[in-house]
C-alpha cells in the first residue's frame, strides 16, 4: 500500500450563507490544497506553497502556524474567484545515485 504523498492539507472554505435571524452558515464543502513543506536552513522556519496555485506562499515557526498562514493566504486569495491552477501537485519520488 502506498504512502501519501509529503506535506501538508490547507483547506479553505466554499462560502459563507448568511441567514435569518443573524445566522451564518458556512458551506460544509471545503477546497483542498496540497501545500510542499521544507524546512530553510538559514533561518530555520518551515516555508510552504501550494504548487500551482500563483501566490498561494507562506513560512512560520511551526508547523500550526504554517497551516494557519497558508489557509489564510488561500482564503484570500479565492476571494478574487477561483483560480486557474497553473500546475498539479502529483507526488514525490525518490531518486537514488551511486
Amino acid at each position: 500500500m502506498g504512502s501519501s504523498p509529503p506535506g501538508q492539507t490547507v483547506t479553505a472554505p466554499l462560502g459563507v450563507i448568511d441567514t435569518w435571524p443573524s445566522r451564518r452558515i458556512v458551506l460544509l464543502r471545503m477546497k483542498t490544497y496540497t501545500a510542499v513543506v521544507e524546512r530553510c536552513p538559514e533561518t530555520n522556519l518551515f516555508v510552504g506553497y501550494i504548487p500551482g496555485f500563483p501566490g498561494a506562499h507562506s513560512q512560520a515557526a511551526t508547523l500550526d502556524e504554517l497551516n494557519q498562514n497558508l489557509k489564510e493566504v488561500v482564503e484570500m486569495l479565492l476571494e478574487d474567484g477561483e483560480p486557474r491552477l497553473e500546475a498539479e501537485f502529483i507526488g514525490t519520488q525518490t531518486v537514488s545515485v551511486p
